[in-house]
């Protein structure tokens, strides 16, 4: 019997509750979880997940993968995921990923888990700001979260997340998933999302123009020009608008990040 099954999950679970304060919701869609496993994965790269559970996705990432690290916060999920998983090449630690020694892995990884919503933007960030060298990330997300990481400029989603990202990786929805393949069953739907490196990193330089795009997007209803003469002379700013053509009054979240990266460029230039 697969472990994304209705009947496993009760079973096993016996007189445990899942627990809401770690955001549990179990996957009981055996298709859903080998088409998530079959895109994030390859069969010579180790998969890194995040947050097993019962271990539905992980029993098939094993399928796909070379390896597994599995990093578990529950211990009763950590207990069961070893009781219901025998195979040599999963090694689970009963730990929170958020304080997981990341620098052991020297090797290339793929990296794939279901986030709770409460700690989806840290467990991200905590890998985008890491050194892994990934091939590609793949997590379900609350669909509101899925929303905002691939919104366009000028979408009510659209903030200095969305630019951030946007500017790391290729973001892709790879499928929205109903709530009502989930047990317990959350309140709303989710979604699979991607993320693909597609540049060389460059720390000095992310560092200062997200630095950059936080401070647009400081207050979301003030204009561009007004979230940054505090930081910049007001000759300076005047001189940026005339220069990229820009109207004083748009506002942060109406630039692509093709328009931030003049910003950032101008500003380097007119600072030196």
């Amino acid at each position: 019997m697969s472990i994304a099954n209705i009947g496993y999950v009760r079973k096993t679970l016996g007189e445990l509750r899942a627990k809401k304060r770690f955001g549990q919701n179990f996957l009981i869609d055996a298709n859903i979880v080998d088409r998530i496993a079959s895109n994030a994965c390859r069969k010579d790269l180790k998969t890194i997940e995040i947050g097993p559970g019962l271990g539905a996705l992980t029993e098939m990432l094993l399928k796909y993968s070379k390896d597994v690290d599995a990093y578990e916060i529950d211990k009763d999920m950590y207990r069961l995921l070893n009781e219901g998983i025998r195979d040599e090449r999963l090694h689970v630690y009963l730990q929170d990923f958020l304080d997981a020694d990341l620098s052991k892995y020297s090797e290339e990884v793929n990296i794939c888990g279901n986030l709770p919503y409460y700690v989806t933007t840290p467990i991200l960030f905590r890998i985008f700001e890491s050194d892994l060298d990934f091939r590609k990330i793949t997590v379900m997300v609350q669909k509101e979260v899925s929303d905002r990481l691939h919104a366009s400029a000028g979408s009510e989603d659209y903030s200095a997340l969305s630019i951030e990202v946007q500017y790391l990786f290729d973001v892709k929805v790879e499928m929205n998933v109903s709530k009502e393949v989930f047990y317990p069953k959350p309140q709303v739907d989710s979604a699979v999302i991607s993320f693909t490196p597609v540049r060389e990193r460059d720390r000095e330089f992310e560092k200062s123009f997200f630095a950059l795009v936080k401070s647009c997007f400081r207050m979301r209803r003030k204009t561009l020009y007004n979230n940054l003469k505090d930081l910049y002379d007001t000759d300076l700013l005047q001189k940026m608008f005339t220069e990229l053509s820009m109207d004083q009054s748009i506002r942060a979240q109406q630039l692509s990040l093709e328009e931030y990266l003049r910003i950032h460029k101008f500003l380097e230039r007119e600072e030196r």
